[in-house]
């Protein structure tokens, strides 16, 4: 689980929050919300059908937010902007995923059909609902000291009618249909582990 958390970590930093400075946003935050529906759902249901507990899924999204929020503040304490790594929310989503486990009295497939589209819809508006409430990362990066930043992070300006598309919705409509298939390989993970045991 600490593996799998740290990873999520490292995939919340690189995945989205350097895009966000760019006029390449809206399409870096689908890739961001498949990015973290994949590290959730995987993990999350690995742990949950290994234990066969609903509640899981739920402290797994607990350590993946704490080691989240643990890399923030390593970031803060070098210098960056505090508004520089937008961490996940990893818990909601993880709630919705034990209630499907429960709800459904640990059916194995509905975990993977209804968890996976719970998971999937609800990542991508819980980010962008994170987003809206912070302060605007372009505008951050205009007013942050240019010899500070690695080079990846040069603001562009953003090309004003370039994506039409709701990021939240091509995330949601992406993350419903590829979790289905993480769920289905969290599942088939604990096979493997349980052949590897025996």
């Amino acid at each position: 689980i600490v593996v799998v958390a740290v990873n999520s970590t490292l995939l919340t930093i690189n995945s989205g929050d350097y895009i966000f400075y760019t006029d390449w946003a809206w399409t870096s935050f689908v890739v961001f919300s498949i990015a973290n529906t994949l590290m959730t759902v995987v993990g999350a249901v690995y742990y949950l059908t290994f234990t066969g507990v609903p509640g899981t899924a739920t402290y797994y999204g607990l350590i993946m937010q704490v080691y989240t929020w643990v890399a923030k503040v390593a970031w803060f304490a070098l210098g960056y902007p505090v508004d520089f790594i937008v961490h996940p929310m990893w818990i909601p989503s993880c709630m919705l995923l034990d209630l499907a486990y429960w709800a459904t009295k640990k059916n194995k497939h509905s975990l993977i059909f209804f968890g996976g589209v719970l998971v999937g819809m609800s990542m991508p508006l819980f980010n962008m609902v994170q987003l809206m409430l912070i302060a605007d990362p372009l505008e951050t990066a205009f007013k942050y000291p240019r010899p500070t930043l690695p080079p990846y992070m040069t603001p562009i300006e953003p090309q004003v009618g370039k994506f039409y598309n709701s990021p939240v919705a091509l995330g949601a409509g992406a993350g419903s249909v590829l979790a289905c298939t993480f769920a289905a390989l969290g599942c088939k993970l604990n096979t493997w582990t349980y052949r590897w045991m025996a």
